[in-house]
């Protein structure tokens, strides 16, 4: 057992979690689920909104994980983020499970508000594993928080278009299975490998190295699932092609375990180096001859960027102020201003990024899609968020120890080409849908990997699960916002007959061009945060230097 204690064995545990979770697939099973209950889109829309505030809405798995896991003491049984896991399996197999029973008829068809209910239940055990998964990751690799929330989120990104595969391959065209399939394949895999998921305190040299190849592996598997999506296109895959290829895929997200297995030699032979020499003294140490020279260096750095005169004072004000809020519980951090410039910056841009996924299917069908693209769809939709989530998280950290780019500012920029991507569908041209979505799916991992590292950054870790599931709040209500009082009711005033179908671009145009000006408005809200903290990741950058 000794073997699988270390944080680079949790990691790999945290990220095979992540990749069962089977977030964005609301639209391979949203079908039936609106034929087998007689919903029209409205009421759709009001079930899909539920799924988003319990996927999102996790204050209650970031009270328990800072309850389990206080001063990482770890004494008794009933301490760990093990629990955290434990719940969200449980709730999220319950949920699942009677929405299958509820499809298939094996229970009675339930009133409006229980189906919400359920639906709740399932989506609200994604925020205990993402708590338990991106702390824990935060807190083993403190110095590369952006690249492990993109690791963590990058997992989960693609975590939908893995489920997919595998239901393409054994259980194609059966969506209410694809409904069973959610309640039991990521509860078991959570009961499996929850208690490796721990806290580490260490430190050591080649940590980035890692988490770069961990990086890349998420990277590799998001494009091996494209190129699979594109044959499937193009080609008809016979079941023996189709069962090769996800073989091929489970090899794939195995192959964690051996740069984790590395990692961990790389750390036993370091720390007999270090034991070495602390033993003989007089033995040179090649990492302490480059200590001082990266010293100086860092210094230098501090000389040249640090302002002077009046701009000095304001910056060590900054500095006090802004230091001061990383101890902030999350009542103390709601009465700040950047809370809520980042609160309405999250509304504008995940609200609106999550009403498009969840009214893919319907999009599709109005301009004529198959619900095969549509599948595909969702699948390039959670390889493209993939890439956003693992490609920002990598960038912001580069780019705020290289240059001291403030995070924020990478909000703004997403939140500008959320624009541009709603822009791109309303405009109904021919394979539109396809360029819009993958602008639309990159910004939205990129703010899902953004959204819990800037709260660390600025609130810091102590409170971070609370306060970064309380900013989450921000996409269902705005996918209320938009789901229900947009889309769906400019859907079902343009739609007619009994099956409240609409066909056109018409169906959804308008929609488009409110949430395009919307995410402007959220543009404006982060440049304004950006400007607030500036000065503060610049001394981040070079409090990281003098390390």
């Amino acid at each position: 057992m000794e073997m699988l204690s270390n944080k680079w064995v949790a990691t790999v545990a945290s990220m095979w979690i992540q990749c069962s979770s089977g977030v964005y697939t609301f639209s391979v099973y949203s079908s039936v689920l609106k034929s087998s209950q007689g919903y029209d889109q409205s009421t759709l829309e009001t079930v899909a909104v539920f799924r988003d505030i319990g996927s999102s809405a996790g204050v209650l798995s970031g009270l328990l994980y800072t309850a389990v896991t206080h001063n990482n003491n770890y004494s008794g049984f009933f301490r760990g983020p093990w629990l955290v896991h434990l719940a969200g399996a449980i709730q999220g197999f319950f949920g699942y499970f009677l929405m299958w029973a509820t499809v298939v008829g094996l229970i009675e068809r339930p009133r409006l508000p229980v189906m919400c209910l359920f639906m709740l239940l399932s989506s609200h055990s994604i925020t205990f594993f993402n708590t338990a998964n991106i702390v824990s990751g935060v807190q083993n690799f403190p110095q590369f928080s952006g690249t492990i929330v993109g690791i963590m989120k990058g997992c989960s990104g693609i975590s939908g278009a893995i489920l997919i595969q595998l239901y393409d391959t054994f259980y194609k065209g059966e969506p209410s299975t694809f409904l069973l399939m959610l309640a039991i394949l990521p509860t078991f895999i959570q009961l499996v490998l929850m208690l490796l998921v721990k806290i580490y305190k260490t430190n050591t040299g080649d940590d980035k190295k890692h988490l770069n190849s961990f990086s890349a592996v998420v990277l590799i598997i998001a494009g091996y699932l494209m190129i699979i999506i594109i044959l499937e296109n193009i080609f008809s895959l016979p079941l023996w092609a189709h069962i090769f290829t996800f073989i091929l895929l489970l090899l794939l997200l195995a192959s964690p375990l051996g740069i984790a297995i590395q990692a961990q030699k790389d750390d036993s032979k370091r720390f007999l180096e270090t034991f070495s020499f602390e033993s003989n003294p007089s033995m040179e140490n090649p990492k302490s001859m480059g200590s001082s020279s990266e010293t100086l260096l860092a210094k230098d750095l501090a000389y040249h960027e640090l302002p002077s005169g009046e701009d000095q004072v304001n910056a060590a004000l900054d500095e006090k102020i802004l230091f001061d809020e990383e101890g902030m519980n999350l009542l103390q951090a709601m009465c700040t201003v950047n809370f809520w410039l980042f609160f309405v910056a999250m509304v504008c841009g995940m609200g609106s990024t999550q009403a498009v996924i969840n009214n893919l299917s319907q999009i599709g069908q109005s301009l004529n899609y198959t619900s095969v693209e549509v599948n595909n769809l969702v699948s390039l939709w959670n390889i493209w968020n993939c890439l956003g989530r693992v490609g920002v998280g990598y960038l912001s950290d580069y780019l705020l120890h290289t240059r001291g780019w403030a995070r924020p500012l990478f909000i703004a920029i997403t939140l500008a080409t959320t624009m541009i991507g709603h822009l791109v569908i309303a405009s109904g041209f021919p394979g539109m849908l396809y360029v819009g979505s993958i602008l639309m799916g990159i910004c939205d991992g990129s703010q899902w990997s953004l959204m819990p590292t800037i709260t660390s950054d600025i609130f810091g870790v102590r409170h971070m699960g609370t306060i970064f599931n309380t900013i989450a709040i921000a996409c269902p209500i705005g996918s209320y916002i938009f789901s229900v009082r947009v889309i769906g009711y400019i859907y079902d005033m343009e739609a007619g007959g009994e099956d409240h179908s609409c066909f056109s671009t018409r169906c959804f145009m308008l929609s488009f061009f409110i949430m395009a000006s919307l995410a402007f408005l959220g543009f404006l809200f982060a440049i304004a945060l950006f400007q607030r903290t500036k000065r503060f990741y610049m001394l981040r950058r070079l409090k990281h230097s003098l390390k």
